[in-house]
């Protein structure tokens, strides 16, 4: 974990400290001890009271329980630690975690939740239609530009799981897309859509890309909120900077959104 010095804004910051808080005081407190027994050493694990051989089903369950309680622990005491070398007050009580529940209209009778069950399903890296170049590869993929693969590193950086290019029905469409990132945004149970425009002086391109925001509105999707565009032109070159800010943004009004909104 080496996020220490990594900028996450202070919305996002504040709901990565909440969630954590959250999610330990929820976990049992699980305890990993070590004893000799006949002269040999030997681990127990203990919950609620009660100890567990490790190579018995419920103490490796309990094993499980341990090991997400100190990768817990370990995010949060890195992430208070960046909030403290930037703020003098408590985590933003508004930016406390909740499953926003955004509907993505697939078919004209058919909404799906963009939540973790919708993300599992899709495909990483399924866009067979056009070849890709070679010259940008991370963890495995390639990237049909240094944007591309900029984000892919910023988000796997984050810690936040995304899907590259995978394959997505909208209503109205008698074919599937394929946009370049799906990222899912655990403390609040959704996904994100981001588009990169890298194509310059394309009047073709710019035309596609008109299409494809009216699809993904068509859909009920809400542009700055459920789907980003990032940008790369001669004017305004690509900077990292500029996703962070606008994916900041769109979590903060996915938080401050009533809760029982579902569209």
């Amino acid at each position: 974990m080496e996020r220490i010095d990594k900028y996450i804004p202070k919305e996002y910051l504040a709901l990565r400290i909440n969630y954590r808080r959250i999610i330990l005081a929820e976990l049992p407190v699980v305890k990993l001890t070590e004893h000799t027994l006949y002269g040999v050493p030997t681990k127990r694990i203990s919950i609620d009271n009660h100890r567990y051989n490790l190579n018995t089903p419920a103490g490796e369950n309990c094993m499980e329980i341990y090991k997400q309680r100190k990768l817990c622990e370990q995010e949060l005491r890195c992430y208070e630690a960046i909030w403290e070398a930037h703020f003098t007050d408590e985590p933003l009580q508004e930016c406390m975690p909740h499953n926003v529940n955004r509907l993505l209209r697939v078919s004209y009778n058919q909404q799906v939740v963009m939540n973790k069950a919708f993300f599992d399903s899709l495909k990483n890296d399924a866009d067979t239609r056009h070849p890709k170049p070679s010259y940008y590869p991370f963890k495995g993929i390639f990237y049909r530009s240094a944007a591309e693969r900029d984000i892919a590193v910023f988000l796997d950086d984050m810690g936040i799981p995304f899907k590259y290019e995978p394959e997505i029905s909208l209503t109205g469409l008698n074919y599937t897309i394929h946009p370049d990132f799906v990222i899912y945004i655990e403390e609040i149970d959704t996904c994100i859509i981001i588009e990169h425009l890298g194509i310059k002086n394309s009047s073709d391109y710019i035309r596609d890309n008109k299409i494809k925001y009216g699809n993904y509105t068509g859909a009920g999707l809400i542009s700055g909120v459920d789907f980003l565009f990032t940008h790369d032109t001669d004017n305004l070159p690509f900077d990292i900077r500029g996703l962070i800010s606008a994916l900041n943004n769109a979590i903060y009004q996915l938080l401050i959104s009533d809760r029982s909104d579902a569209a």
